[in-house]
């Protein structure tokens, strides 16, 4: 009996160390990488360096962020300079740090690369990318779009900033990498369907990442865009995303489409001032001086789909400091 017993464990031990050896050496696997040769245009140009600092808001984590303004806006002089950190300090299961996106930092990379990189969540030399990046949402956007924005980041001043390998804890080491996954990309709806346009910007600006509260890692059923994810702040405190629902009371469901286009434009107003914040007061990771650099039609078309979800009561502390 004992015999038994130990040639079932040994066979569990084996079995396991053959998973663990599989998911090391045979995964991340997002398909074959198909050979891309972006062409830049002044408008490819043009429509990535929107959708890079107004809307995919690249440019909010490889960036330095003034953490002493309110949202921390971006420090002029870093753009894509990288080397922000995402650590144990805010609940993440090992150290990821931003890449240089610049061409100091991957100017040697293909178009092919980055491409896979930002839609599959895969890196130049094939190693799972942490989806801090929210590469699961952008590998659902327009190819064209992806390629804008590629040529946008190919035209970003060279910065030299070497940034230190991100490195995750035991087991997300191992669950990295069955977290890429093959792109499909979709087609950019005609912006005369608001719903769909609104929709598919949504995605690109990865909404739902941050108003939906998550248990190790994933959204909790039922809550979803009610809010109250937590964000350890670098200035003290923590701030928690808001309901974003059609909750009359708890969420945004008495927001007219213009207030909730004032909400955004309000930060990027001639009259606005970036207000300081004294550590342990309220600040927020919420972008809003990106953000508020959408086009108010996209704005609009954003607002026409959230008015499509359902509403959720949620009431959110938006801040507290222990």
């Amino acid at each position: 009996m004992k015999k038994v017993v130990k040639g079932i464990l040994l066979f569990l031990i084996i079995a396991m160390i053959a998973v663990l050896l599989y998911i090391k050496i045979a995964l991340p696997n997002v398909g074959e990488m198909e050979y891309l040769s972006i062409k830049p245009t002044a408008s490819l140009l043009e429509r990535g360096k929107y959708l890079a600092n107004n809307v995919c808001v690249c440019v909010d984590c490889h960036s330095t962020r003034n953490w002493n303004e309110f949202s921390g806006p971006p420090v002029d002089g870093t753009i894509g300079k990288g080397g922000e950190v995402f650590d144990q300090r805010f609940g993440f299961p090992g150290s990821f740090y931003s890449k240089n996106i610049t061409p100091s930092g991957i100017g040697d990379w293909t178009d092919a690369e980055i491409l896979r990189a930002i839609a599959s969540g895969v890196s130049k030399d094939g190693d799972a990318l942490f989806p801090i990046m929210p590469h699961p949402h952008f590998g659902q956007m327009d190819k064209k779009d992806l390629e804008a924005i590629i040529v946008y980041l190919r035209s970003l001043k060279p910065i030299e900033n070497i940034v230190p390998e991100s490195k995750a804890d035991f087991p997300m080491n191992f669950i990295i990498n069955t977290i890429p996954k093959e792109a499909h990309f979709s087609s950019k709806p005609s912006e005369s369907d608001a719903v769909a346009y609104g929709a598919y910007l949504f995605n690109a600006a990865s909404c739902s990442e941050c108003h939906s509260k998550q248990e190790k890692g994933k959204p909790i059923v039922g809550m979803e865009l009610a809010g109250g994810f937590e964000f350890p702040m670098m200035t003290r405190g923590i701030a928690r995303s808001s309901n974003i629902t059609q909750d009359e009371v708890t969420g945004i469901g008495k927001w007219s489409e213009a207030d909730f286009v004032k909400r955004f434009k309000s930060y990027t107003d001639s009259t606005y001032v970036s207000a300081k914040v004294i550590k342990g007061n309220f600040n927020t990771v919420m972008p809003w001086t990106m953000y508020g650099g959408m086009k108010e039609q996209d704005l609009k078309a954003i607002y026409a789909y959230l008015k499509t979800i359902k509403p959720i009561r949620n009431s959110v502390e938006k801040f507290s400091n222990p």
